[in-house]
């Protein structure tokens, strides 16, 4: 068993904590995927960020950007304020968290409240920085069935 501790901030073991859903297992809560992809920048695991964004968004990612700034960045630590779980098929949540980080220009505190959503058993971060072509009518890119309007549409404008 790898002895170090996960950068996501539990105090826990990398194996028995984030690197469990860097293997492939699905993360069980939002909460747990955020800090998931948090060491997955800390640790380089840009196939991981990926893997783990809304399907619909994938090919809409800056993969080499995102290469670039988990490499060149010292990460500093998280601190996850609250975790909001919406009931509905499919569920959604929020999580609210602070990252710092460290780069060339010197240290840096990220605040934000992100939005997930889980499909299939698995929970996916929704990406408010890629946009997805989907009338509100059209059906949700999150794999759902439903409309857009009545599923993640609120969850993609914040």
């Amino acid at each position: 068993m790898n002895t170090t501790i996960c950068p996501c901030g539990s105090g826990n073991p990398l194996d028995a904590c984030c690197g469990h859903y860097h293997d492939g297992h699905p993360a069980p809560c939002a909460e747990a995927l955020m800090r998931s992809r948090y060491s997955a920048y800390v640790l380089g695991l840009v196939d991981y960020l990926v893997a783990t964004t809304l399907p619909a968004q994938q090919d809409g990612l800056d993969r080499p950007s995102i290469s670039e700034w988990s490499a060149n960045s010292t990460w500093l630590g998280l601190e996850v304020e609250s975790s909001e779980v919406f009931g509905g098929q499919p569920e959604h949540a929020f999580v609210t968290f602070t990252a710092r980080w460290h780069d060339g220009q010197g240290e840096h505190s990220h605040r934000e409240q992100s939005s997930f959503v889980q499909n299939d058993g698995r929970w996916y971060f929704i990406d408010p920085t890629v946009p997805v072509k989907t009338g509100r009518n059209d059906s949700c890119p999150c794999g759902s069935g439903q409309k857009f309007k009545k599923c993640c549409a609120g969850y993609f404008a914040r």
